[in-house]
């Protein structure tokens, strides 16, 4: 059975279209075999990492009281989900040309030296190998990967530090510019999953 982990991190529930065409995402994997979907909604609300916290991660784990361990435990639930999946999909709404201020507070809590990446003598190495990514763009008018676009570069780095490099991005944007094509490009995408 195939574990899949789902970000939402549009802030609306109804009428959006990461979540629409993340659960289309959703229902093609699930035509090709049996999953275990895993959903961590970012609208509930998600902490965001403060001296504190940086202070516990920073402490070596051996090392951590109960206050620090206590600190990095949304954290910590949030890497073992990650580290549970075999695919990751996240739905990235763009607001104002980058990702939403949930989905960077989600990054930040999972970006964890040690746990899901190691710094080496080469420079750092992501430890989430052999997972595959698939994510979700949607945008009113804002150009998949044009200069303006702070979303797919951003999302396809952070993805490639942790050590995710099968990624597939299904884009929708430019919404307001050209509704029919958007949603054209969109399902196209989806199909070739």
């Amino acid at each position: 059975m195939t574990k899949v982990l789902r970000i939402d991190s549009s802030m609306r529930r109804a009428g959006s279209t990461t979540r629409r065409l993340t659960d289309q995402a959703i229902e093609k994997l699930a035509a090709q075999g049996a999953i275990d979907v895993t959903t961590r909604d970012l609208a509930a609300g998600i902490e965001i990492i403060d001296e504190a916290w940086i202070g516990a991660n920073f402490t070596d784990p051996a090392e951590r009281g109960d206050a620090q361990k206590a600190q990095l435990a949304l954290s910590d639930e949030l890497v073992a989900e990650l580290k549970a999946a075999d695919v990751i999909v996240i739905g990235a709404p763009v607001y104002n040309f980058g990702v939403p201020a949930a989905l960077k507070a989600w990054i930040d809590m999972i970006c964890r030296a040690r746990e899901t990446f190691m710094y080496t003598e080469t420079g750092p190495v992501g430890l989430l190998e052999g997972k595959r990514a698939i994510v979700v763009i949607a945008s009113g008018g804002t150009e998949m990967d044009s200069p303006i676009d702070f979303t797919t570069p951003y999302l396809r780095h952070l993805l490639g530090f942790v050590g995710i490099t099968d990624v597939t991005f299904i884009g929708s944007d430019r919404q307001m510019v050209d509704a029919d094509g958007s949603e054209a490009r969109a399902q196209e995408a989806l199909a070739a999953l």
